[in-house]
Formats: structure tokens, C-alpha cells, sequence
């Protein structure tokens, strides 16, 4: 993957990140236990397997930006990719398992959005 130096920084020429993050709703169920134990485990296997993988992060949210508040998203999770075309190649054979198990750890609408990484350190 092309990249260079600027200021101590990585700037990352060709990388993308998907990120899955589920907003912080009253009432909403989120199960992190079988998020961490069951369901990422396999969702790693089927989209690391692919070429264009590059990592992947988990998150619980743990509070806002004022002291006591709480967090925006109760769970982010965020795949690494050279591209999004990487990344489609390694879901789509596997979009129907993966997100068919969504209700065994929460009935949260995610929100979905993919970033061109400009730095990573």
C-alpha cells in the first residue's frame, strides 16, 4: 500500500474504513457478550480472509464528552480495507449469515459510513 511520512504521521494513500456504529438509544438491547464472543469472531474470519483486509477495532462506548454523560454510540465496530471494492468483495458472499444474526445481539438500527483514511499512526 502506497503511503509516506509527514510529521511523525503514516498518511495512507489507499485505505478505507467501514465503520458500524450503533447510537445509544433508550430501551435499545445490545448484547456484548455474544457482539464479542459469537458474532465478531465470525465476521472476522469470513472478512479477514480477504486480500484487501488491513484490521479491525471493536468499541464499547463508555460516556460523552461531558463528564457523566453518556456515549453517542453504545458500539462501534471498524474494518480496515484498501478499498471499498475490497471490502465488498469480502461481505457481500457473507451479508445474508452476518446480518441475519444482528437480532442475537441487538435490535439497534446501525449506522453505516465509510471514511477514506487520510492519517493513521
Amino acid at each position: 500500500m502506497p503511503h509516506h511520512r509527514k510529521n511523525g504521521f503514516l498518511l495512507e494513500v489507499s485505505m478505507i474504513r467501514i465503520s458500524i456504529l450503533y447510537p445509544n438509544k433508550p430501551g435499545g438491547r445490545f448484547d456484548f457478550a455474544y457482539y464479542v464472543d459469537t458474532h465478531m469472531p465470525r465476521s472476522i474470519e469470513c472478512l479477514a480472509a480477504h486480500q484487501g483486509f488491513k484490521g479491525v477495532s471493536v468499541e464499547q462506548g463508555v460516556g460523552g464528552a461531558e463528564p457523566g454523560s453518556e456515549a453517542a454510540f453504545i458500539a462501534m465496530c471498524h474494518f480496515l480495507f484498501e478499498s471499498v471494492e475490497d471490502f465488498m468483495a469480502a461481505f457481500l458472499p457473507h451479508a445474508g449469515e452476518l446480518q441475519s444474526d444482528m437480532p442475537n445481539y441487538t435490535d439497534i438500527e446501525p449506522v453505516i459510513q465509510i471514511n477514506q483514511v487520510l492519517i493513521c499512526r
